[in-house]
């Protein structure tokens, strides 16, 4: 179980609700009077109610599925399910060339930006790979012209992002000799940062539905055992740093594939809104 049963939040939850329906028990025993040889079965009956209560909350903090946060006046939603069917602006993570060839050595068929590329865009690769080369960067946003590789030669600082029909490409990765893409925790620290600040200008107060990033086949240097869970609790920490804020009712949804939700204790995430 992800969430051990003497897991502090489950226990307050348990006393918030335990005071209050023992407020009402006590109401309610005013007006009924138990006979003395009922007192203990009465007795018992509410010491195993409470007992079943606990193990409910318990059971169902193991099996939260979303989770509703505020974060400084934002609101944030941690879901499961198809990235793809969200509305709003759904961003795509890219690496720091914006490469679009699919070909399962620049660019994996099953990773998002590929299944984006293959699936998803409205646009051929050539009218895609225009729109990029077009699209108004911010000043300082274009580092490198002239970098001599495989795929294209123009590299963005990390956190750029280009705004296309709905969907948010993000300079997210770095790619080593062998085209695979990798992160120290700096880049990685520095690419949200700058991610959210980009967010902050183009999102034009509709909700934008993210991936974990790095959940995939990015590679984090010194960090291979890194959990997604420690993932989604830095993504929401350099979130709530930022200067990133949506306006109602535009909100953030951050997307946890299917196949990872029962490694991550929501319920610790939770805390991430108080702050801590």
């Amino acid at each position: 179980m992800k969430v051990k049963i003497t897991d502090r939040f489950v226990w307050q939850e348990f006393l918030r609700m335990m005071s209050i329906i023992s407020a009402i028990f006590s109401i309610a025993f005013i007006f009924i009077d138990v006979s003395d040889k009922y007192k203990i079965c009465a007795g018992l009956s509410v010491v195993l109610f409470f007992a079943g209560l606990y193990v409910y909350l318990w059971w169902r903090y193991n099996n939260l599925r979303h989770l509703n946060l505020s974060i400084d006046g934002s609101k944030v939603s941690v879901l499961t399910g198809d990235l793809f069917s969200q509305p709003g602006i759904k961003a795509i993570p890219f690496n720091e060339h914006f490469d679009t060839q699919v070909d399962d050595k620049i660019i994996s068929k099953n990773s998002l930006n590929g299944i984006y590329i293959n699936e998803h865009s409205s646009l051929s690769v050539a009218e895609l790979d225009q729109i990029i080369e077009d699209y108004p960067f911010e000043d300082g946003e274009l580092i490198d012209s002239g970098v001599k590789r495989a795929g294209k030669s123009k590299k963005y600082k990390l956190g750029t992002v280009c705004l296309i029909d709905g969907y948010l490409l993000a300079a997210f990765s770095k790619f080593d000799s062998q085209n695979k893409a990798v992160l120290s925790m700096p880049e990685y620290l520095e690419f949200l940062i700058n991610f959210w600040d980009s967010v902050n200008r183009v999102y034009s107060q509709k909700s934008v539905s993210v991936p974990i990033f790095g959940s995939g086949i990015t590679r984090i240097k010194e960090h291979k055992n890194i959990s997604d869970e420690e993932l989604l609790k830095i993504m929401l920490w350099t979130f709530r740093v930022s200067e990133m804020k949506f306006k109602y009712p535009a909100k953030l949804n951050i997307f946890i594939h299917k196949d990872k939700i029962d490694s991550i204790n929501l319920l610790d995430i939770k805390a991430i809104e108080n702050g801590i």
